[in-house]
């Protein structure tokens, strides 16, 4: 399936995107909420099977912040933890057998058991060749993230002088997965809600209109298009 438009030795090494954009398109097409956050599902999926056959190593999903968590309605947030649990059912062995490595970001202890159980059961999961690390942020804030770092630090009593940069993105849920290259927000707002704000120093940013259940595998090469034809100059 890999697109000879996509220079195979410039891909990102690491996708992050803020699937922004599911209740607006259920609302846009007369339908629940609900409705939208299931699409919004079945498009994660095809993204998440791209992602893996064009050879992408890292992909992050901003699934539930922590603000959702606490301000969502309960039936909302309730439907988003029984897709969740459909997602690591029906998709556990497959990802098992094509080599996606599932994980989660985020504070998921405070979910209801079954949740949970779920979440744990897909962790643990030891894939057949890992081609794809999968992560999704639930219950994620970047800020909280940063904070629960400096805690671990203090609370081991790590000297001023052995902390920099790398020790601190060691005692990030991202340890030892390269920073996003590229971050992609749907749904037409133009902020990063407090998603990977140490890991995202140097990424590049790319908003669109388009709401996350119709951001098709489509879309995500032009995006990589776009994002190869950009001069990378971290910093310089």
């Amino acid at each position: 399936m890999t697109n000879k438009k996509i220079d195979q030795n410039n891909l990102p090494k690491h996708i992050a995107i803020i699937m922004d954009g599911n209740r607006r398109w259920a609302r846009k097409n007369n339908l629940p909420d609900g409705k939208g956050h299931e699409e919004g599902s079945k498009n994660l999926e095809k993204i998440v099977d791209y992602c893996r056959e064009i050879g992408i190593k890292n992909l992050t999903v901003y699934a539930l912040s922590t603000e959702n968590w606490r301000k969502r309605s309960a039936k909302e947030v309730k439907g988003i933890f029984n897709l969740l649990i459909k997602i690591v059912r029906d998709k556990a062995e497959e990802y098992k057998k094509s080599g996606i490595k599932f994980f989660v970001l985020g504070n998921f202890q405070a979910f209801p058991f079954k949740v949970k159980k779920a979440i744990k059961k897909i962790i643990k999961m030891t894939v057949v060749e890992e081609k794809l690390q999968f992560n999704v942020a639930l219950n994620y804030g970047g800020r909280d993230e940063i904070v629960n770092a400096i805690k671990k630090i203090v609370k081991e009593n790590i000297p001023v002088s052995k902390i920099n940069e790398k020790l601190v993105s060691d005692y990030l849920y991202t340890k030892n997965q390269p920073d996003p290259d590229l971050i992609i927000r749907p749904g037409g707002e133009f902020r990063l809600s407090n998603f990977l704000l140490w890991q995202m120093s140097y990424a590049e940013l790319y908003f669109t209109d388009i709401l996350w259940p119709d951001f098709t595998p489509k879309e995500m090469e032009k995006v990589i298009i776009w994002y190869q034809e950009r001069e990378r100059r971290m910093g310089k």
